[in-house]
């Protein structure tokens, strides 16, 4: 399932092989809003994010588990991101170590739009 949204995520492995490492970057339009409008639109991602993990349409379980990270790392993000004190055009590294999120995350990242 492909999620439009503020950034792009990719996924690949790390250097010791356990886990997946994600590799977070804000799109350019985003990084170019106003702080206001940075905050309205990640909170509105968010609410998107939060619609298909709860809704009962054709999300099969592991995207749904992949939804559920992304929304919780966005969460911690949004503070960081409603007050400006974040560097956008930095790239954010995360690294998975629990097997079963990496492949939720692999999926979701890897399928195909609808």
């Amino acid at each position: 399932m492909l999620i439009e949204g503020p950034m792009n995520i990719t996924i690949s492995d790390p250097a010791d092989g356990q886990g997946k490492v994600l590799v977070i970057v804000f799109t350019p339009e985003f990084q170019s809003l106003t702080v206001e409008e940075q905050g309205a639109q990640f909170q509105a991602y968010m609410a998107m994010l939060a619609q298909h993990i709860n809704s009962q349409d054709a999300v099969d379980a592991r995207n749904r588990a992949g939804m559920a990270i992304i929304y919780q790392f966005a969460e911690e993000l949004l503070p960081h991101i409603v007050s400006g004190d974040l560097a956008l055009e930095e790239r954010i590294v995360l690294q998975l170590r629990q097997e079963a999120q990496a492949v939720a995350l692999t999926d979701l990242l890897a399928s195909k739009p609808n």
